[in-house]
């Protein structure tokens, strides 16, 4: 007589289950949904006037090579590059086209015959066309890079590492696929990075653990962390007289607002630190609902203030190690910038009321805020439900 029963892909497997692949199917139905209210109109092929496209080609030969390492940029490469690229992508796939590679310090690098590059093709409204090479084209190294990531996670992770990776994908996917194009397209800024956020908790813990009781107070607690990680930083913004406007690098963005893409500015900032939150709100939520778990699975007849308490007393180890990480991450992103000032010998009332100390302050904080108040957060919610289990 078989005994299918105790199989993986037996019936018991199926109802253990059953509520995250219900929860993983409506997940999945709701990214498609989203993709098909966002997918932009096909083109009918018609190009009129002039424009460009990018394309990939391998270098064939170099005619001609100035370049040369300039001891004053630090050994970065000046000069330029006569070349011959055959182009492998696009309507100009087979041809051999002459192709010009400048470089700079801080732009472009040096190729060699059969480097591949990524060329930037010009097409002009008499038929004619010619190309640059735009960049040295780092997509089968990245794949490596990639690949080596890969690897080492799924090795030493395991089961555990695939379905990380598994999250992290979709985690990609829900940021480019849904979060950006709302965005683009003018849909409110906060609330909707708040709910793409919420999205990725939900899909990734289920896919982590399940849907069980751990799981959700993780889920539960990670909501919460990160709600209070925009209501400081909102809180944060307004008393500082900051916003989304004074980000670096935003000018492309108020650009595109001007010629009429209706993206909403003045919240990215708080945005930027919901969206930077989120991992390590995710991460003490998920150590503490684990750890309160054992704990009570160890001891069953510890009440809920006991449980609480346990909670706060594992957390508070993470607060010294979690609040460094994100505000040595913030400080990290700006680490050319810091040295560049620091260089200038400013005064201090000359640098700490700029709107960059400001915004960097106030990202670091108020991520460091939801992540803290989540230990308390989630300590409450695991003690109330691991207590509530029949």
């Amino acid at each position: 007589m078989k005994n299918s029963v105790s199989s993986p892909g037996g019936i018991p497997w199926l109802r253990r289950n059953l509520w995250s692949l219900l929860v993983l199917l409506l997940a999945a139905l709701l990214f498609l949904g989203f993709r098909l209210l966002l997918r932009e109109e096909a083109a009918d092929g018609s190009r009129p006037g002039d424009y460009v496209e990018y394309e990939r080609g391998a270098v064939a030969s170099i005619l001609q090579d100035s370049t040369f390492s300039d001891p004053d940029s630090d050994g970065g490469f000046r000069g330029e590059q006569m070349l011959l690229v055959d182009v492998k992508t696009g309507q100009y796939k087979g041809e051999q086209l002459l192709v010009y590679n400048y470089v700079g310090p801080l732009s472009g690098v040096p190729v060699r015959e059969g480097d591949s590059v990524s060329l930037i093709i010009s097409t002009y409204s008499d038929g004619s066309h010619r190309a640059n090479v735009f960049e040295y084209d780092r997509i089968p190294a990245l794949l490596i890079v990639l690949g080596l990531f890969f690897g080492v996670t799924v090795l030493v992770g395991r089961k555990t590492g695939a379905k990380s990776l598994l999250a992290l994908v979709i985690t990609v996917a829900a940021l480019f696929y849904i979060l950006f194009p709302l965005l683009i397209r003018g849909a409110p800024t906060l609330p909707t990075v708040f709910l793409v956020c919420v999205y990725i908790t939900i899909v990734s813990f289920t896919i982590l653990g399940g849907l069980q009781r751990k799981t959700l107070c993780a889920m539960l607690g990670t909501v919460a962390g990160t709600a209070f990680a925009m209501l400081f930083g909102l809180l944060a913004q307004s008393l500082c007289r900051v916003s989304g406007l004074r980000v670096a690098d935003v000018e492309p963005l108020l650009q595109l607002r001007q010629t009429g893409t209706p993206i909403g500015l003045q919240g990215l900032l708080v945005a930027g630190i919901i969206v930077s939150a989120l991992g390590a709100v995710m991460d003490v939520a998920m150590s503490i609902s684990s750890a309160l778990e054992e704990v009570h699975a160890a001891d069953p007849e510890r009440g809920v203030r006991e449980l609480f308490r346990s909670g706060m007393n594992i957390g508070r180890d993470m607060v010294g190690t979690m609040t460094n990480t994100l505000i040595l991450a913030f400080l990290g992103a700006g680490f050319t910038l810091i040295i560049y000032l620091y260089s200038l010998g400013l005064q201090p009332f000359q640098l700490y009321p700029s709107a960059y100390v400001a915004i960097e302050l106030i990202s670091g904080v108020a991520s460091s805020v939801g992540m803290i108040l989540a230990i308390p957060l989630t300590a409450i919610i695991s003690a109330l439900l691991l207590k509530g289990r029949k």
